[in-house]
């Protein structure tokens, strides 16, 4: 099973960027995105033959939401955490399937001079509360931008970028919650080394020059591993200020 994750940064820009030959071309099983900044009926996906479609726009326009587009037909679909505080911005969908259930989220930001920082963190606790619940059912994956680079080897420049959204000790222990709590970064299962980045600023090059960071992520519960196939980013994919990140589960 192929599942792909991307922060596209607006639906219909990356429409003109490639996105329709990117999705027909990797034939994906799952594709969740993250960022599409589009309501459904203002995005033509016509082409998209064959797939289900699943959207949590924002109730701001042109702000946050997320889509999943899926070969299987899900038997349940739930939209957010069932906490209004969280709810408004359209960040997550989760989908039951058959041996496992996939959420996919768009983390908040803590944006510029932190001044979400504290809910980020009520976010982090309240997001891991609501895996652990779906876990008690079903073993869960999750992917999507989570807005942090969990250590050091995950962004190029982590000295100068210590309190900077992103790379904050308190984003960075709840990410570090995730796994303590079992969750498994999958990347990490197959490449322990630097240099590997989903997100990089628009400004100064810094994307040929790879001065990026990975915040974009496949988790997966621990009862999965055996199943843990592949996970790897596409960082030759263009059309967003992000790259989308991949998974195969056998």
């Amino acid at each position: 099973m192929k599942l792909l994750s991307w922060n596209v940064n607006g639906l219909r820009a990356a429409l003109g960027k490639g996105f329709r030959e990117f999705f027909e071309g990797e034939d994906a099983d799952v594709v969740c995105l993250q960022e599409t900044k589009a309501r459904p009926e203002q995005v033509d996906l016509g082409w998209m033959d064959g797939h289900h479609a699943f959207w949590n726009p924002a109730e701001k326009a042109g702000y946050s939401g997320t889509a999943v587009f899926c070969k299987g037909e899900p038997s349940e679909v739930s939209y957010g955490l069932g906490i209004p505080e969280h709810d408004r911005e359209g960040r997550v969908i989760t989908l039951k399937f058959e041996d496992f259930f996939l959420v996919n989220v768009y983390t908040p930001n803590s944006q510029n001079e932190l001044r979400r920082l504290d809910y980020r963190q009520v976010w982090d606790r309240d997001f891991l509360d609501y895996l652990k619940r779906l876990e008690g059912d079903l073993p869960v994956v999750f992917c999507g931008d989570l807005n942090v680079a969990h250590k050091e080897i995950d962004l190029a420049r982590p000295k100068p970028n210590r309190r900077n959204a992103g790379f904050t000790d308190e984003e960075r222990a709840g990410f570090s919650a995730l796994v303590g709590a079992g969750f498994i970064d999958t990347f990490r299962e197959f490449e322990e080394g630097g240099g590997h980045y989903s997100w990089w600023s628009y400004r100064a090059g810094a994307r040929a020059r790879n001065v990026g960071w990975r915040i974009d992520y496949w988790g997966i519960s621990a009862a999965l591993r055996g199943r843990l196939k592949s996970s790897w980013i596409l960082n030759e994919v263009m059309g967003s200020d992000h790259c989308p990140v991949g998974m195969e589960l056998r």
